[in-house]
């Protein structure tokens, strides 16, 4: 669904990504690992179109793109969860949900009833300010905006982040279902290990803005991604 060869992201005069090249397939989570300040939320934010990349390629269900913005990024199919979630405080659950819209054509204008079986208390709380919202629930209702637009893509940045327990369970669960139902590729930036590793088909694990180790749960160990991700 997404592969990116030798792509590289600066701001201003400093380089972030030196060449990053990686796969995330459709039916799978392909989880980018790494500590604080290795290039993480650059690289999606150069996949998402919020942070135009320097160089390199990518190449979306087959389609090679160019140095496209974030909105058209949307309407090809890339959502994007960012860290901090990013929604509206003064508008409404359901207004938040409804920039989703977007992206789509006036037809499919509405919530779809599978949103809200995913995080039911959003239903619960559609008129409610999502300013006045849990951060969990803030998560969940950034996620599900996402979903709006029914990327082929979906970027998660931290979604566990500052999060209740309870919510990170029912955001596990919401990821690995969206995972199994196979029509979708799904980039996960997670500092949770545990978390990242119980859901994640693929690792890409990044140190000063490169690769470092990449490979499927059956190539590396549970110790061996431990001890590059603790490094």
């Amino acid at each position: 669904m997404l592969e990116l060869k030798d792509l590289i992201l600066h701001y201003g005069h400093s380089q972030i990504l030196n060449g990053i090249s990686m796969q995330a397939a459709q039916g799978e989570v392909t989880c980018v690992m790494g500590n604080n300040g290795v290039g993480k939320t650059s690289l999606l934010k150069a996949i998402s179109g919020s942070h135009a990349r320097s160089g390199g390629t990518m190449t979306l269900d087959g389609e090679m793109l160019g140095k496209l913005p974030a909105h058209v990024l949307a309407r090809k199919g890339v959502g994007y969860v960012p860290q901090g979630r990013e929604i509206f405080p003064l508008m409404t659950v359901l207004e938040n949900l409804e920039t989703g819209f977007a992206c789509l054509p006036a037809t499919e204008h509405h919530v779809p009833d599978h949103v809200y079986e995913l995080f039911p208390v959003l239903k619960e709380m559609q008129a409610r300010r999502g300013g006045d919202l849990s951060g969990g629930q803030q998560q969940q209702l950034s996620i599900a905006r996402a979903l709006i637009a029914k990327p082929k893509l979906l970027l998660l940045d931290e979604p566990t982040e500052g999060i209740q327990p309870n919510i990170i369970q029912q955001i596990g669960e919401v990821i690995a279902h969206l995972r199994d139902q196979g029509d979708m590729a799904i980039v996960l930036v997670e500092q949770y290990f545990e978390f990242a590793y119980k859901l994640a088909n693929q690792f890409v694990v990044l140190r000063r803005g490169e690769v470092v180790l990449s490979g499927s749960q059956d190539e590396i160990s549970r110790q061996d991604l431990l001890s590059v991700v603790s490094i």
